[in-house]
């Protein structure tokens, strides 16, 4: 009977409080890659001017191209054990067809200087 009443306990209190991997000390997390992985040489092939083919072809689909804000595209991506942790972002602005600036953690100070 006291056995009984202990498991009941036990499982009770386990399902009340949640279970998680950071509870464990032991556990692997497994890194989780989301968004678009952009590298500096990426970056670097980037110039002013550029058709939205072009910028699409050097840096992949955006992960965000939104229908009401035509002028710009946002890739993220994020590498962080569970998917957790602070973004790298390059947002990319359009004027017409032409890629006019880069804006983001991942964007360069200097862009379309020569």
């Amino acid at each position: 009977m006291r056995v009984l009443l202990f498991s009941l306990l036990f499982g009770t209190a386990a399902v009340v409080t949640g279970c998680s991997y950071s509870d464990i000390p032991f556990a692997y997390e497994v890194p989780v890659q989301q968004g678009n992985i952009i590298t500096e040489d990426m970056i670097e092939e980037l110039e002013p001017g550029m058709t939205r083919r072009q910028v699409r072809f050097v840096l992949g689909t955006p992960a965000i191209e939104d229908m009401f804000r035509n002028d710009r595209w946002d890739y993220i991506h994020t590498h962080a054990p569970g998917g957790g942790g602070k973004p790298d972002r390059l947002t990319v602005y359009f004027e017409g067809d032409r890629l006019v600036r880069l804006e983001g953690n991942l964007a360069p100070d200097n862009f379309g200087d020569s």
